[in-house]
């Protein structure tokens, strides 16, 4: 099985959308409680049992979670320790191509719409949920329901309009970008909620 060692520690890992064997892994140092973070493009290499690095992406602060663009197979995006979100670029001489700066904590979460394929969220520990795409210059909207830390969004694998957010005030929100408002409020646990995912044969079940 071929294995790969990062330099800082592990946050994030995900398959490209458009090549089987491309990987993306966003690592922050000494554990993300301090320092830096670098962004890995790496290539596997299953013949010949070996993982190499495509691309490296530095930051001043680490990188808790990445994911793929599905529109573009050379964009990618990561979210900082510093509240940044970042768009890498595997084919641009100068990156961050884009880096919006608009969560007032560390930011968290990303996920790309995997049906609307133009827009993603991302998630922060200022209790908010932006919703952006790379067309504009700023997030498209905010919303700010959640009471504590939002440490996960994921969009709906059949709905290009809607997404769902985990957080640490034990609660799970649906939300629909046709709204301004959430949705749908699951009291789901009596602690923090850290992570959420859709059920990709039946979006009226969540986990």
């Amino acid at each position: 099985m071929p294995v790969f060692t990062t330099v800082f520690s592990g946050y994030s890992v995900e398959f490209s959308p458009f090549e089987e064997t491309r990987l993306a892994v966003s690592t922050a140092q000494h554990f993300g409680i301090v320092g830096n973070g670098r962004q890995y493009v790496l290539d596997v290499n299953t013949d010949e049992g070996v993982i190499g690095t495509v691309h490296t992406f530095d930051s001043n602060d680490g990188l808790y979670d990445c994911a793929w663009s599905e529109e573009n197979e050379n964009h990618l995006v990561s979210v900082s320790g510093d509240g940044s979100v970042k768009i890498w670029d595997l084919e641009a001489l100068e990156n961050p191509l884009k880096s919006y700066a608009e969560h007032q904590n560390e930011a968290y979460s990303v996920d790309w719409n995997l049906v609307g394929k133009d827009t993603f969220v991302t998630g922060s520990w200022d209790e908010t949920v932006r919703v952006w795409s790379l067309e504009q210059d700023k997030s498209l909207r905010a919303y700010e329901e959640h009471t504590y830390c939002v440490y996960s969004t994921i969009w709906s694998p059949c709905d290009a309009n809607v997404f769902a957010s985990a957080s640490g005030d034990c609660s799970v929100k649906i939300w629909d970008v046709n709204e301004l408002h959430s949705v749908q409020t699951l009291k789901a646990h009596d602690y923090e909620i850290l992570t959420c995912d859709w059920n990709k044969y039946n979006d009226n079940i969540l986990v």
